[in-house]
């Protein structure tokens, strides 16, 4: 029982809101290439209007998003009821990364007022907006989030944490560009 919609409306957004996690799925253009999907936590998504969404993107250990979105923009993001009335919801557009250090970064990543640092916000225009009964999705009890992304994170002064963002995420495993660090200024 799958239904589309124009735009997200304040139906749909009360759902994604009282999801405590998302997944987002991407892929390169080559066949070769590997397709990636990502899980992702606490408070980091946004409705910016009824056909574009944002979500902070805090670090890990590939760049593999970032990398295919800048290459071909496809994503989809999805969100699936773990309580209460089975559900997905899956969210499909055209993605940009918008990373530390490039312009409009720190405006988008104002959003997001509980996080001191991410290495990009992800932009996403949607063309397609689709729910399904979700009724094959076990029910899960949420406990916390988990803070060792965010005690990773503090535990490093800002530039050195910056430094090995660049260093550990400048491709993907496809060998993709991701970080790019930006010039100096002159």
């Amino acid at each position: 029982m799958s239904k589309t919609y124009d735009a997200l409306d304040d139906r749909l957004i009360g759902f994604i809101r009282a999801q405590k996690m998302f997944f987002v799925a991407t892929a390169p253009l080559s066949g070769e290439g590997r397709v990636n999907v990502s899980p992702k936590g606490y408070d980091s998504f946004a409705v910016l209007d009824p056909n574009t969404v944002a979500y902070l993107d805090l670090g890990g250990s590939g760049v593999e998003t970032i990398a295919h979105v800048r290459e071909n923009g496809r994503i989809t993001i999805m969100f699936c009821a773990f309580e209460g009335a089975a559900n997905i919801l899956r969210l499909y557009g055209r993605g940009e990364a918008v990373c530390m250090g490039e312009p409009g970064f720190d405006a988008l990543k104002a959003l997001f007022p509980n996080f001191d640092r991410a290495r990009a916000v992800i932009r996403v225009k949607l063309d397609r907006i689709a729910d399904s009964c979700g009724w094959g999705v076990p029910f899960y009890d949420f406990r916390s989030e988990r803070d060792q992304l965010q005690r990773w994170v503090e535990a490093r002064p800002r530039e050195e944490w910056e430094e090995r963002r660049y260093a550990t995420n400048g491709r993907s495993i496809d060998g993709l560009t991701g970080l790019v660090k930006p010039e100096p200024r002159s």
